[in-house]
C-alpha cells in the first residue's frame, strides 16, 4: 500500500494544498484542495473518500469531483463513488453543499438510480474494509464531529499501522487506543504555533506545547509527521516542535510526501 500525500496545510496560498491524502489510486482519505492536483484519469479512478468531519478545508474537493468524472464514469459504466463519514458530516454534506444552491445534488444526479456519489455512515470504532484495505475510524475531539484513521499495513508489515488523527485538540481517547496498535507513522496536526495557543485552543487545534502533551502518551519511538500548519506558521510552528523533549522523530509533513505501508 501506498499514500500519497496531495495536500496538508491548515489553509491556501501558492504553494498551499489543504488536506487530503491517496491510499493506492483508488481511496481519498480527506479531499480538500490538494485533489485538484491529480490528472483528470487519476480523479476518475477514486472509488471511495473517507472523511474525518465536514470543515471545508476537508470536503470542498468532493463536489468539483464529481463533477469532473462524472461522464467518464457513467461511460464506462462505473459505480457511484463511496462517501463515508459520519452521520452528522453526511448530514452536513446534504444541507450545505448538496442543496441546489451551494452545489447540485449528485446524490441524486445524473439520475436517482445512477448518481455519481453515495453516502454511508460509519462510527468510532468501526473497522472498514475498503477493497481489501482495513482502515480503523479512530476518535477525535474538535468543534464538530470528527475523527482521524488508522489504515492497516497488512500482514507483511506486521499490521503496523499509519494513523492520521484528523483536526483534534488534546485526546485522551486516542491515546488509549494508539497504546493497543502497532504503529508505523503518525501524522498528528499543529494548526498554530504556540504564541497563538489561546486561538488553538479556542477552535480545538494543538500548538507545539499542547503537541509535546500529547506525544507524551505514546510510548516507543514513532516517525511523527506534523501536518495543517497555517500558511506562513511552519517555521514558528516547527521552533516550538523543536522544544519538545520526546524519543519520537518529528518533521513537518509535504505535499507529495509518501508512506509505504
Amino acid at each position: 500500500m501506498n499514500i500519497r500525500v496531495l495536500g496538508c496545510s491548515g489553509a491556501i496560498a501558492a504553494g498551499y494544498k489543504t488536506t487530503a491524502f491517496l491510499l493506492d489510486d483508488d481511496v481519498l482519505i480527506d479531499a480538500g484542495t490538494g485533489v485538484g492536483d491529480l490528472p483528470l484519469d487519476a480523479l476518475a479512478a477514486i472509488d471511495h473518500i473517507l472523511l474525518s468531519h465536514s470543515h471545508l478545508d476537508h470536503v470542498l474537493g468532493i463536489p468539483l469531483l464529481a463533477d469532473a468524472v462524472l461522464r467518464l464514469r457513467v461511460a464506462a459504466g462505473r459505480p457511484p463513488i463511496q462517501v463515508h463519514a459520519l452521520p452528522e458530516t453526511l448530514d452536513a454534506l446534504r444541507r450545505h453543499i448538496f442543496n441546489g444552491v451551494i452545489w447540485p445534488d449528485f446524490t441524486k444526479l445524473p439520475t436517482r438510480e445512477a448518481p455519481a456519489l453515495s453516502l454511508h455512515p460509519f462510527q468510532i470504532g468501526d473497522r472498514l474494509n475498503i477493497a481489501g484495505r482495513v482502515i480503523e475510524v479512530l476518535p477525535a475531539a474538535h468543534t464538530v464531529p470528527a475523527v482521524g484513521f488508522a489504515v492497516d499495513g497488512g500482514a507483511q508489515s506486521g499490521h503496523a499501522h499509519w494513523v492520521f488523527t484528523g483536526d483534534t485538540g488534546p485526546n485522551p481517547a486516542l491515546w488509549r487506543r494508539l497504546a493497543q496498535l502497532r504503529l508505523s507513522h503518525l501524522v498528528i496536526e499543529t494548526a498554530f504555533s504556540d504564541d497563538e495557543a489561546e486561538l488553538a485552543h479556542v477552535s480545538q487545534h494543538l500548538c507545539p506545547a499542547d503537541l509535546g502533551h500529547e506525544l507524551a502518551q505514546l510510548a516507543g519511538s514513532v516517525d511523527v509527521r506534523i501536518t495543517h500548519i497555517k500558511p506562513g506558521e511552519v517555521e514558528a510552528v516547527m521552533l516550538g516542535a523543536t522544544r519538545i523533549k520526546t524519543a519520537h522523530c518529528l518533521a513537518a509533513l509535504q505535499g507529495g510526501d509518501e508512506f509505504v505501508l
